[in-house]
């Protein structure tokens, strides 16, 4: 019976990733109307909301949450669509905005560790990364549970040179990837588990941050960089890149974490819609001291 219904939904999302992008977004128009009436997750999104803009009136904060469930439908369909998502389509909907220091990292042939947030077409991203870089880009994850779904995220994820790495093999992957020029990167906003976590103020919250990344790249000496993805127009990406920290063997501990939660906190301040508001973000709370 899974069989069969992964069958199912697959055929259907090769359909849906087969349209032309106005009809795509059509879809997406549709699916918010449904969405925003069924109410999925909507508590949950109103007091994220609530508690990252105190300052906010109610009707804000409503109008935030119907533009951020605009964004939503419009990130699962273009995630979908990059099951059929032909190479001139992503160079021309995500721009890959060089700087100097990762053309010199390149041309050292010095591999980074890449940090980013849920916030943009983190999807779009890899292979807009891939395709414009000259790094391999290895992308940490956790795998679904479901087998079938599983290995169709995989070839989604990997159809442009992308490699995608279990975050269980995190370490013994970069061992072996030692000799190559590689960008490891990590989605790193996630809510972290209470006891093993750096915690700090983040959109007026205690928050509890991973710091994985950052001892990987103190371990490594990988010069850490936060990847910025913004969203000019609908459909349409840019990828900018901000260097955290060149030799973060040297850093005093937990200051590499801290400073990628507050430039992601910026973006969204700045835009607060492209984040992933439905996420239960701050489901942990400090434990108290000894």
């Amino acid at each position: 019976m899974q069989t069969l219904y992964f069958y199912g939904v697959y055929a259907l999302f090769l359909t849906i990733s087969s349209l032309p992008f106005f009809l795509l977004y059509a879809l997406s128009d549709f699916c918010f109307y449904i969405l925003w009436a069924t109410g999925y997750r909507k508590e949950v999104v109103l007091q994220n909301l609530r508690n990252s803009f105190p300052d906010r009136s109610d009707e804000e904060i409503l109008a935030l949450a119907r533009n951020y469930y605009r964004y939503l439908c419009d990130l699962v369909v273009e995630t979908i669509k990059t099951l059929r998502m032909p190479e001139h389509e992503v160079r021309k909907r995500v721009t890959y905005h060089t700087t100097d220091f990762m053309e010199r990292f390149r041309s050292e042939k010095q591999s980074v560790i890449l940090v980013l947030g849920h916030y943009g077409n983190w999807e779009w991203a890899g292979p807009g990364f891939t395709l414009n870089s000259g790094f391999q880009l290895v992308v940490i994850y956790r795998p679904l549970s479901s087998l079938p779904f599983e290995k169709m995220m995989v070839r989604m994820r990997t159809r442009f040179g992308t490699r995608i790495t279990p975050v269980a093999q995190t370490l013994r992957d970069m061992v072996a990837n030692r000799t190559l020029l590689t960008s490891t990167a990590f989605i790193a906003d996630q809510s972290a588990p209470a006891d093993k976590s750096y915690w700090m103020n983040f959109l007026h919250q205690d928050t509890a941050v991973f710091t994985g990344f950052e001892k990987l790249a103190a371990k490594f000496d990988y010069p850490v960089v936060y990847l910025k993805i913004s969203r000019p127009r609908r459909g349409y990406y840019d990828l900018h890149f901000e260097l955290i920290s060149e030799k973060p063997s040297l850093e005093p501990e937990n200051t590499i974490a801290h400073t990628f939660m507050a430039k992601l906190e910026r973006d969204i301040i700045k835009d607060p819609v492209p984040w992933l508001w439905s996420h239960k973000r701050w489901k942990y709370k400090r434990p108290p001291v000894e």
